[in-house]
């Protein structure tokens, strides 16, 4: 518990550090945390489910940035940054009201995914010595909690700021599956310097396992180029989890040194994705100590994002299954094959059945807290 608050105090200094070092190149970024520099949240409605009236809450500073939530699936809507000219664009994929959200096939645009991010194979797993049958929504396996995750939930609001929301959400012993009364939390707080943290938390009355990611879709062009493949990115891993088939990991994680899988230094996230097959799909394993974990840039906008975490993992994802299918886009795009990038921070996929992996599994009394920052600027 002491390493990983540790590890969260200096991840956290790194991405301050970063954005103070950002306001320097660019007139677009600033140091000041002053109140002054943001803006009151506003809350607007969104629709309704059922009796239940769902709201849209926005955001706001004085350096033209501006995050959307939903408390529909913890759902981040939107993230509107500048681009090196000033320009404000939304770098994120996603839907325009909250029937979009609702449609069948929604990719996971911006939702928070539990109670088990990414897979578990075949839809169970072993806990003390009991087996727990999970939905095999992907098929014979689980995927990112099931039939109804904390994605096709309604959370509720448990406080606001004008910097941030925090929504919580109360998962009862045996939704989906899985053990425990589980009450998670997510905090969404935005910094006059442009930086997105997402703060998770969690606590259960009984064993269980959790694995908590925000599944975004990114494209830093704000859809002035249709795919990513142009936008450049680095992840700091010397090795990832090679999968099967199925993308169920195999056991044991291998170099990127050398191959398609090497983001050490900075690529066209194109350069190499037809040597792999289907695409980017996999979870790196992140160099403890490194702060900055990933950093994506686009050279048509010069927007730059990097990424911190208290996570072990990141999954990598393009964008594979995206067919343009789906109706009530941004602007009525057609998101086809890799409009954008995900970068889901995370433990592991399949950890409950392979020991070797850090563990998932919260006890009574204990407490999950993991952290992300996104850190936007210009270059």
């Amino acid at each position: 518990m002491v390493r990983s608050i540790t590890r969260l105090i200096v991840i956290l200094g790194m991405a301050v550090s970063f954005i103070h070092c950002k306001s320097k190149e660019s007139s677009n970024m600033t140091a000041s945390t002053e109140p002054s520099q943001l803006k009151k949240i506003i809350v607007s409605p969104f629709g309704t489910i059922g009796t239940d009236s769902i709201s849209l809450f926005t955001l706001k500073n004085n350096q033209g940035m501006e995050v959307g939530i939903t408390n529909y699936g913890a759902t981040l809507t939107s993230i509107i940054t500048p681009d090196k000219n000033g320009v404000a664009g939304d770098v994120l994929l996603g839907f325009n009201s909250l029937n979009g959200i609702l449609q069948k096939g929604n990719p996971f645009f911006g939702n928070i995914v539990g109670r088990y991010a990414n897979r578990i194979a075949g839809a169970k797993f072993i806990l003390n010595g009991k087996t727990y049958p999970l939905a095999a929504n992907n098929g014979k396996n689980t995927l990112h909690g099931g039939l109804k995750g904390f994605d096709k939930v309604i959370w509720s609001v448990k406080n606001m700021t004008d910097s941030s929301i925090t929504l919580t959400y109360f998962s009862k012993d045996g939704e989906e599956g899985f053990p425990g009364n589980l009450t998670a939390s997510i905090e969404y707080s935005l910094s006059a310097d442009n930086a997105l943290k997402l703060d998770y938390m969690a606590t259960t009355d009984a064993p269980t396992v959790i694995n908590l990611t925000n599944h975004s879709y990114f494209n830093l062009s704000a859809g002035v180029d249709s795919n990513v493949l142009k936008q450049e990115l680095s992840i700091k891993a010397d090795h990832y989890t090679p999968v099967n088939d199925e993308l169920i990991p195999l056991g044991k994680n291998m170099p990127v040194a050398g191959g398609p899988m090497d983001f050490m230094a900075a690529k066209a996230i194109g350069r190499d994705i037809d040597q792999v097959k289907g695409g980017y799909d996999h979870n790196y394993v992140l160099n403890a100590g490194e702060g900055v974990a990933a950093e994506a840039y686009d050279p048509t906008s010069g927007r730059v994002m990097k990424m911190y975490t208290t996570q072990p993992g990141v999954q990598f994802y393009t964008g594979n299954f995206l067919n343009g299918g789906h109706a009530d886009t941004k602007k009525g795009r057609r998101y086809g094959k890799h409009a954008g990038f995900c970068l889901e921070t995370q433990h592991y996929p399949d950890s409950p059945n392979q020991p070797q992996f850090p563990t998932t599994t919260l006890n009574p009394g204990e407490t999950y807290h993991q952290t992300t920052v996104y850190a936007f600027g210009v270059r």
